[in-house]
């Protein structure tokens, strides 16, 4: 009888504990899913160092808009988070929520540092991502690459080395291209093209092998930097168009044809 009056006793506080924890469940679902915690805020706010140029608000509001599933308590902000950087010009957002219902996005921006092939853009880490082109700045002339899918970062690397190599002679680059067997060319603001061959140093990205009969990026820019004012002196008036450097001891010239006005009869 004891026994029958202990297991009474357990059944009802365990009936009383469950009926309170639906109880709170209930009225805590109640509450969390009342409007007043409906997302009605978003605030953007740029990364520290950065500056939201070319991100538009409105497309911003509208992609959370169009992904926000919940409020307050429930958005998914790591699937908001994917979404928003799938924007042009977006390369990275932080998502936070701000009590009781408004988000606040910090945005960092992609920096264009040159246009890559056709339709991309190549920002200052290095990494593609698409923008409109429009949209850059018309009093910065950001350089032309092209090369093969993935080669993106080699060529930004081998891009500084030039820059930094090329510059006590005030030269920048206008076009770099790097070919499917990872050869070099490149056009500076000049006009004159300097062919530069294989590339030793990308073999990890070379399909090709990039050690073969392959010529010494840095030496060969090294070479062009060290001659050209013995060149400035002996070409006179002469305009150079290209300098290949896929001569083990030496470079070949080419030189711009020069156009001769012809003589009309007087009559």
């Amino acid at each position: 009888m004891l026994g029958f009056t202990r297991l009474l006793n357990f059944l009802a506080n365990l009936i009383m504990t469950i009926s309170v924890f639906a109880l709170i469940v209930g009225g805590g679902y109640y509450l969390i899913n009342r409007p007043y915690f409906n997302i009605s805020q978003v605030s953007l706010l740029p990364s520290k160092g950065n500056a939201l140029n070319h991100i538009s608000p409105a497309s911003i509001q509208s992609t959370i808009n169009a992904g926000i599933d919940g409020n307050f308590f429930t958005a998914d902000l790591n699937f908001l988070k994917e979404k928003v950087e799938n924007l042009p010009w977006v390369r990275n957002v932080e998502i936070n929520r701000v009590w009781p219902n408004k988000l606040v996005l910090t945005i960092e921006e992609h920096e264009a540092y040159a246009k890559w092939n056709e339709d991309m853009l190549i920002n200052t880490w290095g990494e593609l991502f698409s923008g409109n082109r429009d949209e850059l700045p018309e009093d910065i002339a950001y350089p032309q690459y092209y090369g093969p899918d993935g080669s993106e970062k080699l060529v930004v690397q081998r891009s500084g080395e030039l820059a930094t190599l090329i510059s006590p002679l005030n030269m920048s680059i206008k076009e770099m291209y790097l070919s499917d067997r990872y050869a070099w060319r490149v056009v500076l603001d000049n006009g004159i093209e300097l062919v530069l061959g294989r590339d030793g140093g990308a073999e990890l990205v070379d399909p090709y092998g990039g050690q073969q009969q392959a010529i010494n990026f840095a030496q060969n820019v090294k070479r062009f930097v060290s001659t050209w004012p013995m060149l400035l002196d002996r070409i006179e008036d002469r305009k150079i168009s290209k300098i290949d450097f896929r001569y083990t001891k030496g470079f070949a010239i080419t030189f711009t044809p020069e156009i001769i006005p012809e003589e009309t009869d007087k009559k």
